[in-house]
């Protein structure tokens, strides 16, 4: 039977889960593999301010959101995600900052025997600074090397470890000897909890012209299939109106029929040269205009210039006068 300083411990950490995911909407599920005490301790400060960061047993998490289902049906989504080393990350604030800032925190580990890379291990080529009776060492681990200037020399770069490996004692004992930290511990973004929604991390890569791009390209999906079935939509009545409109104007060029936006048409089409003289007067109008605006932009750059020349000069009088003084 537990002792009664377990059972309070185990109270106040039910309490304390309850009230943040009575008071967060939001959360990153975190995975936490091979991360020590003063680790932890840093991440924490970090978040400070910005986030609150909850580890825990999983059973104790999981008997704490079936008992709030009832109260929040939208806790059940946390259930299946809660495998491993896991924590929760409670934010209120946008999570793709949090997220980044819990990527960013991560410090540089040594390959411990037994344990599963996280990424590609490579022998840089180069001298070692190993004596030359460990080369048989490195011929046992099919790395090519030889004797230079009384120290062993690795010839080419080579991959010692591949990601999803588990670390060897050889070459746990070889990267130690080299001085190689190859892995970067931290937590580990897993799942994101938005307002009952679960959806991965990725999608936090995803930015607002990304998301108005791919909108953009969905209604004009939209609009040419409802043009070409004819089946009129908000996303095409637009083009309805404009191919309706091309269609009454051409039915006035090629009648007597006519409108007074089809006027307009019909006097370019019967006197082109007239048009193209007014729209030549147009543009001759607006050429002053435009020029007056570029001697304006090239004023304002010349009277910058002259602004940086004379602070230039004045810091080289400071510093002229700091030398003597």
């Amino acid at each position: 039977m537990p002792s009664a300083a377990k059972l309070e411990k185990k109270g106040t950490y039910f309490e304390k889960l309850i009230k943040l995911l009575d008071e967060y909407p939001k959360m990153i599920i975190v995975s936490c593999d091979n991360i020590g005490s003063n680790h932890m301790q840093k991440i924490r400060q970090s978040l400070r301010g910005k986030a609150v960061l909850l580890m825990g047993k999983k059973t104790m998490m999981r008997k704490v959101i079936r008992e709030q289902v009832e109260r929040n049906p939208d806790l059940e989504n946390l259930l299946p995600h809660l495998h491993g080393n896991v924590g929760f990350v409670f934010t209120n604030g946008d999570l793709t900052e949090v997220r980044n800032k819990l990527v960013e925190l991560k410090v540089a580990a040594p390959a411990k025997a037994g344990t599963i890379a996280p990424n590609e291990v490579i022998v840089p080529a180069g001298p070692t600074g190993l004596e030359p009776t460990q080369t048989t060492f490195l011929q046992a681990l099919n790395i090519a090397s030889k004797i230079n200037k009384g120290q062993v020399e690795v010839l080419n770069a080579t991959v010692l470890i591949h990601t999803g490996e588990r670390v060897g004692v050889s070459e746990a004992a070889l990267l130690a000897k080299l001085g190689i930290n190859p892995f970067q511990y931290g937590l580990i973004p897993v799942i994101v909890f938005d307002h009952g929604l679960i959806y991965d991390t990725n999608v936090l890569d995803i930015g607002d012209d990304e998301v108005f791009s791919r909108l953009r390209k969905g209604i004009q999906s939209v609009a040419a299939l409802c043009l070409q079935v004819g089946f009129p939509t908000s996303a095409s009545v637009s083009y309805s109106m404009v191919r309706g409109f091309q269609n009454l104007l051409a039915i006035a060029v090629g009648t007597n029929y006519s409108f007074p936006k089809a006027d307009k048409i019909k006097e370019i089409i019967a006197n082109p040269e007239a048009a193209a003289a007014a729209a030549a007067a147009a543009a001759a109008a607006a050429a002053p205009k435009i020029e007056k605006k570029k001697e304006e932009k090239r004023e304002e750059k010349k009277e910058e210039k002259k602004e940086e020349e004379k602070k230039e000069e004045e810091e080289e009088i400071d510093m002229g006068l700091d030398l003597f003084a």
